[in-house]
Parts: C-alpha cells; sequence; structure tokens
C-alpha cells in the first residue's frame, strides 16, 4: 500500500487533487482512499489531505501518520510545518517550486521533486494571481513522479471533477508532468 499526504492551503484545491488522483488510480485498477483533515476551514488556511492506493482492498481507516511520499502545494508552508514528518526514508516531496527550498539538508534522506505549477496554473487561467488553483498541475507532476496514474485516466478524472475549465485545467496537468524536475535524493 502507498500512503500520500498533501500539503496546501484552503482554496488552492488541495482536497480535490486527492479526489482527482484517486479516481485515475481507481481507473487504473488500484483501490484508493482520499480523504481530507480540515482545521479551521478558510481560504488560506493549512489543510491536509491524503491518499490511499493498493492491488488489493484497504481496510485501514486512520489518517496517513507515516507516508510513503509528499506533496507540498504551497511553498510557503515549507517555513511553518514539517512537511517530512513521519515520512519514510527515501519517500518523494514534491513541492510547487521553482527553484528547489533554502536549507536543503531538512530534506536529507528523501527525493525531492519540483513543478512551478503556480506559473503553470496562471499561464492557463486558473485562479487569479493572489490565490492560482495549482490542484490539476500538482496532479499532472506527480503522475509523472511515481510513474502512475496514466495521463488517460488523469484527464477523465479531470473531465469529470473539474468541469469549469476542463480544457485549461488538462493543459495544466500536462504541462506539469512535461515540466516537474526530479531531483532524486538529497544527500
Amino acid at each position: 500500500m502507498l500512503e500520500i499526504r498533501f500539503h496546501g492551503r484552503g482554496g488552492q484545491g488541495t482536497v480535490v487533487a486527492t479526489i482527482l488522483l484517486a479516481k485515475a488510480l481507481f481507473e487504473a485498477g488500484y483501490f484508493v482512499q482520499s480523504f481530507p483533515l480540515f482545521g479551521v476551514e478558510r481560504r488560506g488556511a493549512p489543510v491536509e489531505a491524503y491518499l490511499r492506493l493498493d492491488r488489493s482492498k484497504i481496510l485501514l481507516r486512520t489518517n496517513v501518520y507515516e507516508p510513503d511520499h509528499v506533496v507540498v502545494l504551497d511553498r510557503t508552508l515549507l517555513h511553518g510545518i514539517d512537511v517530512t514528518r513521519g515520512l519514510k526514508a527515501g519517500g518523494w516531496i514534491l513541492i510547487n517550486a521553482s527553484l528547489p527550498p533554502g536549507q536543503l539538508e531538512l530534506f536529507k534522506g528523501f527525493r525531492l521533486a519540483l513543478v512551478d505549477a503556480t506559473r503553470i496554473a496562471l499561464a492557463h487561467g486558473l485562479g487569479t494571481r493572489t490565490h492560482p488553483i495549482v490542484n490539476t498541475a500538482m496532479v499532472g507532476a506527480f503522475a509523472r513522479m511515481l510513474g502512475m496514474p496514466h495521463m488517460q485516466a488523469v484527464a477523465q478524472a479531470i473531465f469529470q471533477e473539474a468541469p469549469a475549465k476542463p480544457e485549461e485545467n488538462l493543459q495544466a496537468a500536462q504541462d506539469a508532468f512535461s515540466e516537474v524536475r526530479l531531483l532524486g535524493l538529497v544527500d
């Protein structure tokens, strides 16, 4: 079983990102769970969401405490939240950033991937300059990082779950799939 924790802010589409991936992975033959953890429910507040996937039924019904991978939709969360909390050694950390974060030693023992999902979202008119909606771009980057789900399943999930601007959301996912930088293990 793979467990993934997503960190974002309210309004960025963090929960929808896990739903899109869950639908795409289900289409690809996986059993999935997707669920959020809310604190203060307002735009801009930190949000966590979780995704589990496996080739067999998932009976576990708890939060994700020791994720295999982490996805960070908002780079500013790196300053106040330990996104590596419980992350298994060698796990991927996918960050919405154009440049590697300072203090790379904080990510020692983990694999790092970067994608400028904010730039991609804004280029496709997803959200506003102050509140870009980066979820579909992050889904595309995630699909490339893990080599699953395939983009056809991602496209199908986007057209089902993102009826507003489906073409723009699909293009954002495809651009991020192409542009994600897989930096690998941080020593």
